[in-house]
């Protein structure tokens, strides 16, 4: 079949089952964008390329499936570095076509060139430019396979103006053999049979539940593990969601940022069993003071992060989730009645502590907000959160009942990432409700996405809570720099509420605890894009 390469690109995200992209269009892919107009592929014009990742983003963690943005050549594409990087040290599938000027003028500094290959390149799984039209199909075949496969992550595709426009026999690959990627899935059964022999003897088991769990649908496997032998669990940030916050062996988010008994726990466990997770230094600190007394089981399907931040007993290659099935199979029941009662302990006793009643005052508890949204909400929404404060007080104290409902930059930790992701997301799941948890900070770098919400009419619930402060990097110069506060405050923020109405977006500033649930419900019966924007307390702290 002869066609254009801007036709085989569409041809072959069709071929993919592509049903959305989010992107914004320029000279240099022109071309795949007039291909894009012909195509039932629906285009989300985003006001950002930044947004476009991030939406793609969101998008793939809620469907499972690989999200597609696409860009310009020069500032079209590095405006997507960031969200292709946020991508990646998360191990989200996101597929990015960036547009690249002619061939015969690379490398000459023309007009809007940039080497977005090798900008990217330590933080894509692959990237490739491409050269020859006829290379399309098999590139962009691999391109989703490689993205899908193995630990999840970005690809970029760089196509040249001139490729886009030459001819070729179109023939897509449905099956690619790339030589060299063969990731492992099925775990070695001589190291199933040490896991089992090491849960057998120790007696303060803790299980750390990774994004990994996520990723490869692995939370019925996990929780019938932790249920049948007693083993308590914590997660790391990416990990929230791999087992219901309100289930009792769930004991928390671990690290810096973490829960008394998750921390508690790990410190007195003689076994960490770290299942899809990166061991990161957020959630780890210190290697020399982490789990000290503990032999270390590490599972993960890139054998690259095992071992690179934790020291490990006993490795174990592959997918989470078919190293639990058989992994049953060697188990032998023994429930650690003893640790549980232990852990249960500390975590009860910890609740009891921060349970408050949260009367009327100058300023709006966060804290409060989350704790009416879980219940409101009963965990049948998607939450995704900008970073800094809120995105730890989401963590802490929203209840997540079920995996890839809670949406979060981890690793890279973007500000700016929570509203297109949410946009991403209600996209990818137009049946749910969906909450982005923002900062006055973090809203300012992504709200004119606000336009985006309302062009393509995206029904995103915002809950902005609004310190007028650079909140975390505030509470990092109290703790550490003797209350030295530095161009950390944002005094003369706009009035977000009036903002939003310049969009037709309606919503409500709160300014009491006592009025907290009726706003949120008022949110929750709008049949659109709503805002609610909460006046914090500038001290109100994550812990």
């Amino acid at each position: 079949m002869k066609m254009t390469g801007a036709e085989a690109v569409i041809k072959a995200l069709e071929e993919e089952k592509v049903t959305v992209i989010f992107g914004y269009p320029g000279a240099a892919n022109a071309p795949i964008y007039e291909a894009l107009s012909k195509s039932h592929i629906k285009h989300i014009l985003t006001r950002h390329e930044q947004g476009a990742a991030h939406a793609a983003s969101g998008y793939a963690r809620v469907t499972k499936k690989v999200g597609v943005c696409m860009a310009t050549s020069g500032p079209g594409a590095t405006n997507l570095i960031t969200g292709i990087a946020t991508a990646y040290m998360d191990s989200i599938p996101i597929v990015a076509i960036t547009g690249q000027v002619s061939s015969e003028m690379i490398g000459r500094d023309v007009f809007q060139e940039v080497d977005i290959t090798g900008a990217t390149a330590p933080f894509c799984k692959h990237s490739y430019l491409v050269k020859n039209e006829k290379d399309l199909p098999r590139i962009l075949s691999e391109a989703f396979h490689i993205a899908a496969t193995g630990r999840p992550g970005p690809v970029l595709i760089d196509v040249p103006i001139d490729v886009q426009i030459r001819e070729l026999d179109f023939k897509y690959p449905k099956n690619p053999d790339i030589r060299g990627y063969k990731p492992t899935y099925k775990g070695n059964g001589l190291q199933l049979k040490k896991i089992a022999e090491a849960i057998e003897k120790s007696e303060h088991p803790v299980i750390c539940a990774g994004g990994g769990i996520i990723h490869s649908g692995a939370s019925e496997e996990l929780i019938t593990i932790v249920e049948e032998l007693g083993i308590p669990v914590v997660t790391t940030l990416m990990g929230i969601g791999a087992i219901p916050s309100s289930h009792p062996l769930n004991l928390g988010m671990l690290g810096s940022h973490g829960v008394y008994a998750a921390n508690q726990a790990v410190s007195n466990s003689d076994l960490l069993i770290v299942m899809g997770a990166r061991a990161g230094d957020r959630a780890i600190g210190k290697t020399d003071k982490f789990a000290r007394h503990a032999q270390v089981i590490h599972i993960d399907i890139d054998p690259a992060e095992i071992g690179k931040n934790l020291g490990t007993k006993i490795p174990i290659v592959g997918d989470v989730k078919l190293i639990l099935q058989h992994l049953m199979k060697y188990l032998h029941s023994g429930y650690k009645q003893e640790w549980v009662n232990t852990v249960t302990q500390w975590k009860d006793s910890r609740m009891q502590k921060t349970v408050k009643e949260y009367e009327d005052s100058d300023y709006v508890n966060p804290k409060y907000v989350l704790k009416e949204l879980s219940e409101l909400t009963e965990g049948n929404a998607v939450v995704a959160t900008e970073v800094g404060q809120n995105q730890i007080w989401a963590a802490n104290h929203y209840k997540t009942v079920y995996p890839g409902t809670f949406l979060t930059s981890g690793g890279l930790g973007t500000m700016g990432y929570g509203l297109p992701a949410a946009i991403g997301a209600k996209v990818g799941t137009p049946d749910k409700t969906v909450f982005v948890i923002a900062g006055d900070g973090s809203f300012q770098m992504s709200m004119q996405e606000l336009g985006t919400m309302k062009q393509w009419d995206i029904d995103v619930k915002i809950i902005l809570f609004n310190n007028q402060r650079l909140g975390m990097v505030r509470e990092l110069q109290k703790m550490h720099y003797k209350s030295n506060y530095f161009s950390v405050t944002l005094d003369k923020n706009p009035d977000f509420i009036k903002i939003a109405a310049a969009y037709d977006i309606p919503g409500e500033k709160v300014l009491l605890n006592s009025k907290v649930k009726a706003a949120l419900e008022n949110a929750l019966k709008y049949e659109g894009a709503y805002i609610l924007e909460f006046q914090v307390d500038p001290e109100e702290s994550t812990l």
